[in-house]
């Protein structure tokens, strides 16, 4: 069984490039300049992964990368519709941008149902996307879609951003909904056809907290501004860490920065590190070169995601 993982969105909430960048009667921010460039690895929605494990005897299709390719094999290819999707896909958060995120990465993915979806938190840049789920249960593609999320999100946030989802009876007619089931998780492991996701709880700004996941020999932690003990031994020495880096040198209340991310990836000795959850105090080409430095004098194997980076994994 092949798996990789997706890079669905590597920013924060605001995203880069932020409006008020491009808006100024001169703009000089280099990363949100940088991100209005195709193919900009500046170019950065909110965090959200996408895991994708073949089924037995599958191999993953062919990536499709131009609007004028993918139009070209829906006219020409013959429909197989009803068959078995040969990917499963389970996708971490779907925030504000998920909508815009899906139709630049799904198709080149081939994303053509979602298993399920795992939620980390219930801010807006992690389940801001619900509502556009809608077009997965309400289109014949899949008869409902299974959410697993942490109780405290359901009962503190998401019956009150969300109350139409969670109970399809308080909605207002005129518009179809999404039929989501959601499924609560603890503290404790589970699993997802057969992939066990064990809980990684962190401090997302004290009193409040997220989960990062550990799956295989990866761990993904996009909101964290402290590592609790606990925590820590379930990460260390892991193949592949994706870790929240918001900034360099500003410190902030609720994520790391660049320097405190290094810190932990040095307490931590992960074989392998991406950041991620940058803003646009970050421009991916020189911080990329600085960070592979780190080889070379702390034995570090460091860089920075990009939304559409893809990696093969062991699961």
């Amino acid at each position: 069984m092949k798996s990789r993982i997706v890079f669905i969105g590597s920013g924060t909430s605001e995203g880069v490039p932020r409006v008020t960048c491009l808006t100024r009667e001169f703009p000089e921010c280099p990363a949100c300049l940088s991100a209005m460039r195709p193919g900009s690895k500046d170019r950065r929605r909110n965090t959200s992964l996408l895991i994708q494990t073949t089924r037995p005897g599958q191999a993953f299709p062919s990536s499709r990368r131009e609007g004028v390719e993918l139009r070209a094999q829906a006219s020409h290819a013959p429909s197989d519709e009803g068959a078995a999707p040969p990917v499963r896909n389970i996708l971490i958060d779907a925030g504000k941008f998920f909508y815009q995120s899906a139709i630049d990465l799904f198709p080149k993915f081939s994303v053509r149902t979602l298993d399920a979806i795992v939620l980390t938190h219930a801010h807006a840049d992690a389940a801001g996307g619900l509502d556009d789920l809608r077009d997965w249960t309400n289109n014949n593609r899949q008869p409902s879609l299974p959410i697993y999320v942490r109780p405290e999100d359901v009962r503190d946030t998401l019956s009150h951003t969300a109350f139409y989802l969670i109970d399809r009876a308080m909605a207002t007619s005129g518009g179809s909904i999404a039929k989501l089931q959601f499924l609560e998780v603890a503290d404790k492991a589970f699993e997802i056809h057969g992939l066990p996701f064990t809980p990684l709880p962190v401090w997302h700004g004290r009193p409040h907290t997220a989960n990062g996941y550990r799956f295989g020999d990866v761990c993904y932690i996009p909101d964290v501004s402290e590592i609790p003990p606990e925590t820590r031994s379930l990460v260390e020495g892991c193949g592949l860490l994706v870790l929240d880096a918001l900034r360099p040198l500003r410190t902030h209340g609720s994520h790391l920065t660049l320097e405190q991310a290094i810190e932990e990836v040095r307490r931590l000795r992960p074989q392998r590190t991406l950041f991620t959850g940058m803003c646009h105090d970050i421009v991916h080409e020189p911080v990329e070169a600085a960070l592979r430095c780190l080889r070379e004098t702390d034995g570090l194997e460091v860089g920075l995601a990009y939304d559409g980076m893809a990696l093969d994994v062991d699961l």
